[in-house]
């Protein structure tokens, strides 16, 4: 029975073939740098103003939520005031003439 496991021929063999398909070195990528200005030269501009642009709103947006959080954290919890006994009996007198009002419109 043969062998099948891999041997130092083997990997030999195969290094250059990886090297081939291996990560660009300096040289490659600055052919490639070149070869995209060339061919997107003239829309990088307008993308680089774009890219700009978005990040101005999104400051603006991030500064004006953290105005937003601060101003509802300045502004005191108000809790509703009491009313006096007078006051609750003058609300619930108008409140029951409200309600002999409407019985009184319905039964005409």
């Amino acid at each position: 029975m043969q062998n099948c496991g891999y041997t130092s021929e083997m990997t030999i063999a195969t290094s250059p073939v990886l090297a081939a398909f291996g990560l660009p070195g300096g040289a490659e990528m600055i052919i490639i740098l070149v070869i995209g200005l060339l061919l997107f030269g003239s829309r990088l501009p307008s993308v680089g103003r774009n890219i700009g642009k978005s990040i101005t709103e999104f400051k603006k947006g991030m500064k004006e939520a953290g105005e937003e959080l601060s101003k509802d954290d300045s502004q005191p919890v108000t809790t509703p005031r009491q009313l006096t006994e007078d006051q609750m009996e003058r609300a619930t007198q108008e409140a029951v003439r409200r309600v002999k009002a409407e019985q009184a419109a319905q039964t005409k």
